[in-house]
């Protein structure tokens, strides 16, 4: 039953766009014809430019004209300048990079493929994880203070990271109930 309405609504709808391009395209012609006689609509008049006016020759005399108060307010300016010094490159022809203090990072589960060295007052993924662990399961021995100095970090990214953030906690409940249906 369904599929008939479908179809009637598919059908329908062509219809509706065949009456629709009727009267789209009905005396198309003679409108078309009467767009095209109408008379234009006059352009703006345009604005006067120095090459319509009666004395062009007024203002290249204007502009090569030397003006003595500037000319003595600018032999008064002294500009010093000097060139910066020049940059090192590296032998491979690359500008040297931006050293930055770097620590070598703890012993992570990838080995190999964990990262070795981090810049000082940041810390790797693994190394969060293990300070909110650490933090989360003894508070009295991992305090702020002491994550802080044992990673290089500003105490108060330390309090605001062990306040906000909570590590994850998986728990498996066993089933109460044996009533449950077997896994298929």
């Amino acid at each position: 039953m369904a599929g008939i309405f479908q179809e009637w609504g598919r059908r329908a709808g062509m219809m509706g766009a065949r009456v629709t391009r009727v009267f789209q395209n009905f005396n198309l012609e003679n409108r078309a014809h009467r767009e095209i006689g109408k008379a234009k609509a006059r352009s703006a008049p345009r604005h006067p430019t120095a090459a319509a006016q009666d004395n062009p020759g007024k203002f290249r005399e204007e502009i090569q004209k030397k003006d003595e108060h500037l000319h003595t307010l600018l032999k008064e300016v002294y500009v010093d300048s000097r060139d910066p010094p020049m940059t090192v490159k590296n032998r491979d022809g690359s500008l040297p990079a931006k050293t930055e203090e770097r620590r070598l990072a703890k012993a992570g589960q990838l080995g190999n493929l964990d990262v070795q060295t981090v810049p000082k007052g940041k810390i790797s993924v693994t190394e969060a994880l293990t300070l909110l662990r650490n933090h989360h399961h003894s508070p009295n021995e991992w305090t702020a203070e002491t994550i802080a100095n044992e990673y290089n970090l500003e105490l108060k990214d330390v309090t605001a990271v062990l306040m906000y953030f909570i590590p994850f906690s998986v728990e498996i409940f066993p089933p109460q109930d044996k009533k449950a249906l077997p896994p298929r």
